[in-house]
């Protein structure tokens, strides 16, 4: 089972992500595409999942309807933690996905400074 489960398509940062969580410890596990994080996710109580928002398929909906499946992640009762990252200039994406019930929104570079940090916490 993994400890993480992430939605990322982007080849580059994927190997960054994939790197950094070999040197942490952390099994992780990717989905390519919305669906394909929601399937996993149902097979895999992974407590931590990482979803870029600028993700082509379906990233936002993954979001929706992970919190409305699981109550909110982040949350009393939930022991998911959801974060979400994407472009710092989006914020529109980003109270989209915080109104979607995603408490961990944050810019990729936040992301990417905190990366071996965040997915220590999967196994926290």
């Amino acid at each position: 089972m993994a400890d993480a489960i992430a939605l990322i398509d982007d080849i580059f940062f994927l190997a960054k992500v994939s790197e950094t969580a070999k040197q942490t410890g952390i099994a992780l596990e990717i989905a390519a595409t919305g669906e394909q994080l929601l399937k996993t996710a149902a097979a895999n109580p992974a407590a931590l999942i990482l979803v870029d928002l600028n993700a082509r398929q379906g990233a936002l909906d993954a979001v929706e309807r992970l919190c409305s499946a699981n109550g909110a992640p982040n949350g009393p009762g939930n022991p998911r933690r959801v974060i979400a990252f994407l472009s710092h200039v989006q914020t529109d994406l980003a109270e989209r996905a915080r109104a979607a019930g995603c408490a961990d929104v944050m810019p990729r570079s936040k992301f990417t400074a905190n990366l071996a940090e965040i997915l220590r916490g999967a196994k926290s």
